[in-house]
């Protein structure tokens, strides 16, 4: 490769010659200075500076390519233009007019690398001399004055010193030719008041990125009317006749004195602008999540917990508490109806009132999930005690309750306002005394929705839902020594037995059961309003509770505040079995999971299960499940799905408890066999259990 040849060092050289010829006398002394400095430079090359002038052979690479003598002279024209490589070339915009993405002829190709304002002033030009003037500076003479003046002014030895440093500063940046050295004047520099230092760097070409996005022309749809005036009449017409319409409709639902309380309310509820109801199911899912979050250790004992100590215990269970509901505006109130939603087998329907008819007041219904265990899902403020509630199998949105002052109502989930859509009143056949319980029905022949009601008055009612009015048929009035007879003026009529509770056979749908305060059971069909089927002596005081068993068709419990339980065949007037709790007891249920468990609430807090085909003598869990000793619990449910329970306290509060593996035990399977399921099972494993009881009976008839 050639040798780098200092070109500066004998630059400078010849332009010191260059400059020594055309120097005026009066820098002498400059030249030679400058003069000596380069002949020391020259010696600094030391012995190879003979070597520096001489020219070297070229070494060539050995990956370098060898060309002939034509591919040497060979000439490759290149064209420099001022356009920009990286500049983008498919730059597209959405023309309106074409409906189209259009790609853009004209790309901008200027790219600007550096850029600095400068305050460089043309010494000649007005504001160069109105600066000087303000900063004091004399005005610079011609050149032909200041060479006057120095050939007048003899040189002092600091003047010469001044100008061979001058000299030595300029002296390679002089040329020859230019305008100062031909007229022999030298031009005074001015010291240099900064260090300065030139440098240079070379930056990388950014690399080339392509980012693209395609878009859908946004949808367009064409629409023409013509608005004339009377289509704007005819609009504004038809809404009136809307608004018109509306009224009606709330004018035949709601009664006058339930009508002024409630106005504020439903014009509340009927404005379609108010911006909580289009947020409401967005704070409804998270206030789920959160709920979810809190207690989410009560959803995993819900989901896995099993309890462990069931293994050693053969023939015992507990109960683990897990959400307990509860509502501030009733905790002076008593749960007095439980229900659970058949469709939604998390949700459940809560009537509270008061079973004190001295501190009669007002009621409320409450529905509550277990997704939400903190506040109410739907709530329905009551002028009376709720005593009784239906939930609608097919139709879970409708509810039938009773009410303590002896209405009967029918609640719909879907309306948004706060009253029923169906009520009866004095006129359409209501109660005179406290509704105890309320049944739902299949639909009769004109499939009108319709269902059954029990009260301390004596009378068993089937209401109807027909358009906007409850229709009430009696189907049979109870008496204490039987059915009344209509008799002729004059003739003393039996007293009233109140009835306090009833259920339909599962499978016959005519016939069902009604329990009085006076302790007896009556067995009665729709068919006959004059006459009863049976009648049982069951128990010393009101019979709180009776229902029929899931699974096996003749088999019924009842229950009192006698302190008994007592299970029946109805073909049979003695009971089958008898079971004292030591308290009085409020409410029973039958498991929906087996035909011999049931469940017991009594009024020291305690809730009792039984399973007859493990014991037949002694509850297998005896647990308290309220905090306070003198809570009294009032009713018990079985969830139709999951293994869990609530149960209601006279303090407006709802606990939902899990069984454990041994309240719900099912019998082993043997290895390879499979065991019967079904109805049928649950069926004979009550028939197995009755059959016992049956056998003295039949051997005495003998």
């Amino acid at each position: 490769m050639p040798v780098p040849q200092k070109a500066g060092t004998v630059r400078s050289k010849q332009g010191s010659n260059a400059h020594s010829q055309s120097k005026a006398p009066a820098v002498k002394n400059s030249k030679i200075y400058s003069k000596k400095k380069d002949d020391e430079d020259w010696t600094e090359l030391g012995d190879g500076g003979d070597e520096w002038t001489q020219g070297k052979t070229l070494l060539k690479p050995p990956d370098q390519l060898d060309l002939s003598e034509a591919e040497l002279k060979e000439e490759f024209t290149r064209i420099l233009t001022a356009n920009n490589p990286h500049a983008p070339q498919n730059i597209v915009r959405y023309s309106f007019k074409e409906r189209s993405y259009k790609p853009i002829s004209s790309v901008d190709q200027l790219a600007v690398h550096f850029v600095l304002e400068g305050n460089l002033l043309h010494k000649d030009s007005d504001e160069a001399r109105r600066q000087r003037a303000k900063q004091g500076l004399q005005e610079e003479k011609p050149a032909e004055a200041s060479v006057a003046e120095t050939e007048d002014k003899p040189d002092g030895p600091a003047d010469v010193a001044e100008d061979a440093g001058d000299a030595e500063e300029g002296a390679g940046d002089e040329r020859p030719d230019s305008v100062d050295v031909k007229s022999g004047i030298k031009e005074r520099k001015l010291t240099n008041q900064f260090n300065f230092s030139e440098r240079a760097s070379q930056t990388l070409n950014n690399p080339l990125r392509e980012r693209g996005c395609q878009t859908e022309p946004p949808p367009r749809a064409t629409f023409s009317a013509t608005a004339n005036q009377w289509e704007i009449y005819d609009a504004y017409v038809e809404e009136l006749q809307k608004q018109e319409k509306n009224k009606e409709k709330q004018k035949a639902l709601l009664s006058k004195k339930e009508e002024d309380k409630g106005k504020k309310k439903t014009t509340m509820v009927e404005n379609p602008s108010d911006d909580i109801t289009k947020v409401a199911k967005v704070s409804k899912i998270v206030e789920r999540m959160v709920t979810q979050n809190t207690y989410d250790d009560i959803a995993q004992d819900f989901k896995y917990f099993e309890d462990a100590s069931d293994e050693f215990q053969e023939q015992e269970g507990t109960l683990l508490p897990l959400w307990r509901f509860q509502y501030d505006k009733a905790k002076r109130l008593s749960v007095t109806a439980l229900c659970w939603n058949q469709k939604y087998k998390d949700l459940f329907g809560v009537g509270l009132g008061s079973y004190d008819f001295t501190k009669q007041g007002r009621g409320m219904l409450l529905f509550y999930s277990l997704k939400n265990s903190t506040y109410p899902e739907f709530i329905f403020p009551t002028l009376s005690g709720v005593m009784c509630l239906d939930i609608h199998k097919q139709l879970s949105y409708l509810m039938a309750v009773g009410f303590y002052d002896g209405c009967v109502a029918v609640y719909n989930l879907k309306d948004d306002g706060p009253q029923p859509v169906y009520k009866s009143t004095a006129k359409t056949g209501k109660h005179t005394d406290p509704v105890w319980q309320v049944k739902w029905q299949e639909d009769d022949i004109d499939n009108n929705h319709n269902f059954f009601s029990v009260s301390s008055d004596g009378r068993v009612v089937s209401w109807t839902l027909v358009k906007n009015e409850l229709v009430f048929t009696d189907i049979i009035k109870l008496s204490i020594e039987g059915p009344i007879n209509e008799g002729q003026e004059g003739m003393q009529l039996p007293a009233m037995a109140c009835g306090t509770s009833f259920d339909f056979h599962k499978q016959t749908d005519y016939l069902f059961l009604v329990g009085t305060e006076e302790g007896k059971i009556h067995k009665c069909s729709k068919f006959y309003s004059s006459q009863l089927l049976e009648t049982y002596v069951a128990h010393n005081m009101a019979v709180d509770a009776v229902k029929w068993n899931h699974f096996h068709p003749k088999v019924f419990i009842s229950c009192s505040s006698d302190w008994t339980v007592k299970i029946w065949d109805h073909t049979i007037k003695s009971p089958m079995f008898t079971f004292d709790l030591n308290a009085a007891v409020g409410d029973v249920a039958w498991s929906p999971y087996s035909s011999t468990v049931f469940a017991a609430v009594t009024t020291d807090g305690k809730v009792h299960v039984y399973d007859l085909s493990v014991n037949k003598y002694e509850a297998i869990c005896q647990q308290a499940v309220v905090a306070k000793k003198k809570t009294r619990l009032t009713h018990i449910e079985f969830n139709p799905v999951y293994p869990i329970i609530i149960v209601g306290d006279d303090r407006g509060y709802v606990t939902s408890l899990k069984l454990s593996p041994n309240l719900r035990k099912k019998p082993k399977e043997k290895k390879g066999q499979e065991l019967p399921k079904g109805p049928e099972v649950e069926v004979a494993k009550m028939e197995k259990l009755l059959s016992l009881l049956r056998e003295p009976e039949s051997t005495s008839n003998d």
